[in-house]
């Protein structure tokens, strides 16, 4: 008689331990008991939104448009040293965008370096940045945006891109000697 308590005790202890130490589940930004929308976001073909912000001129109006992509210890609401009389003197736009899961952005959580580029080429295409567009390196998803448009980078940011990807994915999913 005293087993099957214990053993249900015991049961429902472990239950408790299970429910204490689960962590809640994600709150996606704009559903029921999630955070607002306080962002200009994109839709992506898959579902996902990427947010994003403007800085400079309007980018209907720029000649130069410039996706800067953040680290992974930052979001798009990185401070940035240039200011608005530059941005028009230099007639430039430079679109800001936090990457899956970070910030207001949807989270992937089957992500990788190449999707990660992917989203890049998409948040182009859905802000009609035309044919041409710079990016401004500074994380993964470019190294791989350079590998697939066979752009010339240089050897030091090979060397950070890579030990950010080991940092972020815990492996590349590359050999470092193709790059």
């Amino acid at each position: 008689m005293i087993i099957p308590i214990v053993v249900a005790f015991a049961a429902r202890l472990v239950g408790w331990v299970y429910q204490a130490l689960k962590p809640p589940p994600p709150k996606i930004c704009g559903l029921p008991n999630g955070p607002p929308l306080t962002s200009c976001r994109v839709k992506l073909n898959d579902g996902r939104h990427l947010a994003y912000r403007e800085f400079g001129v309007p980018k209907e109006k720029a000649q130069h448009k410039i996706i800067l992509s953040h680290g992974y210890n930052d979001n798009r609401h990185m401070h940035l040293a240039a200011s608005q009389e530059l941005m028009e003197e230099l007639d430039a736009c430079i679109i800001l965008y936090d990457r899956a899961g970070y910030g207001k952005s949807d989270p992937y959580p089957s992500r990788s370096a190449k999707t990660e580029a992917f989203d890049i080429e998409e948040l182009a295409d859905k802000l009609e940045l035309g044919n041409k567009f710079y990016m401004f390196f500074g994380s993964v998803p470019d190294l791989e945006l350079s590998e697939i448009h066979s752009t010339q980078t240089p050897g030091s940011f090979l060397d950070s891109s890579f030990r950010e990807l080991l940092v972020t994915f815990h492996s590349t999913g590359f050999s470092k000697t193709i790059i």
